[in-house]
Order: structure tokens, then C-alpha cells, then sequence
């Protein structure tokens, strides 16, 4: 299904999934779950309890290869203790399921909030940190074997910064598209202001392109940690969801990502002091210097400067769900770029 298809997901065959897992009961009821953007999900409560069942639908992940992929190392995660839930094995001992084309996986269901930067304390900031560290030293020892044979999402290693005359022919073509709207409204006026603010940035940093990182640390990552990959129970994550982007990318710009999702506030700040807390912890976790930290927060803030993938969701594909993000995200490349120097002594000091 593709991004700008927005109806509500499709009914999976539940009754035939479960004749598959012998030991998972027979289904009572099935409801999707809203949150998530790229795949379906729904929780499926059965005579033996409740699970989660992903319909593996976006176009770049879906094919069972990658989905194997992807349990092999949460599976190997598991073993060394991080956080993660695995999928249930079938009877024949596979954790994908294909029907009629369709791939799906069954995991137990786990209890648990999602907290974002605002809902955590610095202790639990600093925990974050640590845990994202023991992930990518994770995934390094159990990833060994492996090599980045499908599209796990981000950019391979050796990839080529944003080029501002690019983005300066994708900002025509979004104003456009924002000022030749029948009905515009508040949404599309925020559009506008922000893609002639973001042009004038570009011609002012134009120079400030980073070049090309060469081979910086690089390993396999979660590739999407954010709040809504996260659960919580109490103070503690209990299980890190989501590892279709799981891939080979330079590690420090995920941690530089994932801090930015997390503790952006709605004026599109970050929260420094809970970012410092987090990176340090980062940095001893994943055994990774300020100068990786402070080369992946200049890479970031580039492409943050040169990102504009909620407005080609809205203008391009007619797709509306990343719509409340805006004002936020749009807000803090203009901030990250007037605070950069604060930014990174908080990554890095």
C-alpha cells in the first residue's frame, strides 16, 4: 500500500495466520493500531492471550529476506539482554508467514507507554542513552556475519551530503504547490513562511556543506529510534519495536537523530540538558568520541536544513498523517542552525 493511500488498513486473515501457530489459541478479536506509518499493525486477543500481528506492507521492507533479517538479530539481541519482543515461531518453525503475497509476524503482545523527551527525567535520559549504546554494540557483535544486502532505510556508507541547488529546485516546487492549493489554510501558510525561511538559510550556509564523511564509524543500527519504537513499564524501557530499517549506516547519526526526535520541544527546541545527559551516556555505551558526536551532529543538521519530507508527503503523495510534526520539526532546523554551537557542545562535552 502505498503513503497516500490513508483508508483504514486492510483486515488481515487473522484465522488463517493462527492456524500457523498452533500454541497462540483461536482469535476472539482483532483491532488496528494507529500509531506507526509504514506498516500495519493490529493486536490480536486470542483464547491463549494477546499478540501483536504486522502486516509487513511498506514497499522497501516487506520482501522476507530483509523480514527474516530483522528477527534473526532481535532474536540475538534477546540472548544478550536488550530489550526487544521476537516474533513467535509457526509450526514449521519459520516467524514470517506469507499469504497471498502478504508477509506477517506475530509477536507477543507487550504492556507498555511510549514516552517521549518531555515524559523522561535526566536519569532516565541518561538510560536511553545507554540503551541505544548497547544496541549498536549489540548489533555489532551479533551482525558480524551479515552484510547490508537490502534497503534497510538512511544512507549507505560513503553517502553524499544533501546538495543545496537541489533543494532549492524542491522548495519552487513545494511553494507551488502550497500557493496553488483552492482552499489553503493555516497548514499551508506555515509551509509557505518556512520554505522561504529555509531558502534564505541555504543561501547563507551554502558553504557550510558537509563533505563527504569518507568512512566514519559505521555498523548496523536500529535505523528508526524514536518514541513511538520505544516502550515503557514504569521508569524502564521494556521492549524496542520496529526494526524494518535496521541496516549499516554511521552509527553517531542515529544517536544524533534519535535525540532530536526525542527531546524536541513544541517551540522546536531541544531540551540541551537532557541531550547532554543522553549522549554522554551514549558515548561511554557505545565506546564513541566527541568528534564522531560532533561530525554526526554537522552531517544531521545539514540534512535537517536540506529535509522537507513532511511537505512532500502532504503536497507530493497527498498524505496528510505526518501533518501534526510540522511546526515542530520545521522550528528546529531554524534553531538547531542559529544554537549550532550549543547543539553540539551538548553532544559532545
Amino acid at each position: 500500500m502505498s503513503r497516500s493511500s490513508v483508508a483504514s488498513p486492510p483486515v488481515p486473515p487473522v484465522g488463517e495466520v493462527l492456524r500457523r501457530y498452533p500454541d497462540a489459541g483461536t482469535p476472539l478479536t482483532c483491532s488496528p493500531l494507529s500509531q506507526g506509518l509504514l506498516n500495519h499493525g493490529y493486536r490480536v486477543s486470542t483464547t491463549r492471550g494477546s499478540y501483536f500481528l504486522k502486516h509487513h506492507s511498506d514497499d522497501t521492507t516487506r520482501d522476507r529476506a530483509t523480514i527474516v533479517r530483522q528477527h534473526r538479530a532481535t532474536r540475538r539481541l534477546q540472548s544478550l539482554g536488550v530489550p526487544v519482543a521476537p516474533p513467535v515461531r509457526a509450526r514449521d518453525g519459520e516467524t514470517v508467514t506469507e499469504i497471498a503475497g502478504r508477509c506477517y509476524a506475530l509477536h507477543p503482545w507487550v504492556d507498555g507507554l511510549h514516552r517521549g523527551g518531555a515524559q523522561l527525567t535526566l536519569a532516565q535520559s541518561t538510560r536511553l542513552g545507554t540503551l541505544l549504546g548497547a544496541v549498536h554494540t549489540g548489533l555489532a557483535r551479533v551482525m558480524a556475519a551479515e552484510r547490508d544486502t537490502g534497503p534497510g532505510g538512511g544512507h549507505p556508507p560513503g553517502y553524499a551530503s544533501p546538495e543545496a541547488a537541489d533543494t532549492f529546485a524542491l522548495i519552487g516546487d513545494l511553494l507551488a504547490a502550497a500557493r496553488g492549493r483552492l482552499r489553503r489554510d493555516a497548514f499551508d501558510e506555515l509551509a509557505e513562511h518556512r520554505l522561504r525561511e529555509r531558502r534564505v538559510l541555504l543561501e547563507r550556509y551554502a558553504d557550510r556543506r558537509p563533505p563527504n564523511p569518507g568512512a566514519p564509524a559505521t555498523g548496523w543500527v536500529h535505523g528508526d529510534f524514536h518514541p513511538l519504537n520505544v516502550l515503557y513499564r514504569g521508569a524502564d524501557p521494556v521492549a524496542i519495536l520496529d526494526w524494518d530499517r535496521l541496516a549499516v549506516q554511521p552509527r553517531a547519526e542515529e544517536a544524533v537523530r534519535a535525540a532530536a526526535i526525542f527531546f524536541v520541544q513544541p517551540a522546536g527546541t531541544l531540551d540541551l540538558a537532557k541531550v547532554r545527559a543522553y549522549a554522554r551516556a551514549y558515548r561511554r555505551a557505545a565506546g564513541a568520541d566527541a568528534a564522531e558526536l560532533a561530525a554526526a551532529v554537522h552531517r544531521v543538521w545539514w540534512e535537517r536544513l536540506n529535509d522537507f519530507w513532511i511537505l512532500r508527503w502532504r503536497y507530493c503523495l497527498n498524505d496528510r498523517r505526518a501533518d501534526p510534526q510540522f511546526p515542530a520539526v520545521s522550528a528546529l532546523a531554524v534553531w538547531w542552525t542559529r544554537e549550532y554551537e550549543a547543539v553540539r557542545a551538548a553532544f559532545t562535552g
